[in-house]
């Protein structure tokens, strides 16, 4: 698997991806890893247009990440995409919260970057 990394929140940020078949999987982790949301990403060649959809497990908060991140993968690789997400870190603030989002947001924009190549 490839891999991006980042510190976010004072811990570590992973975001995986391999090819699998025509379709890719990615994986965004971070602190206790865990499957807090699935995102899965569609690219519909005639329109050349991305959409996805979300699953989240009770009690996470990364749907918009997962769901963001599925659309963002798909429309860079131009197919299917699952995307999952699970970061944790206990008694999280709000900043230590919106320093992860952001870093989320770069390690998504980078590889969007890198598939496109």
């Amino acid at each position: 698997m490839l891999e991006i990394r980042k510190i976010a929140a004072g811990i570590s940020l992973v975001l995986e991806w391999k090819k699998t078949g025509k379709d890719y999987v990615a994986s965004l982790t971070g602190g206790d890893e865990h499957v807090g949301a699935v995102g899965v990403g569609f690219y519909d060649h005639e329109s050349k247009r991305a959409s996805s959809s979300v699953v989240t497990t009770p009690g996470h908060r990364e749907t918009e990440i997962a769901l963001n991140g599925a659309k963002a993968f798909s429309k860079a690789c131009k197919a299917t995409s699952v995307f999952i997400v699970g970061i944790h870190l206990d008694n999280i603030t709000l900043n230590e919260i919106n320093e992860i989002i952001a870093a989320s947001e770069e390690m998504i924009s980078e590889l969007a970057v890198i598939i496109e190549k």
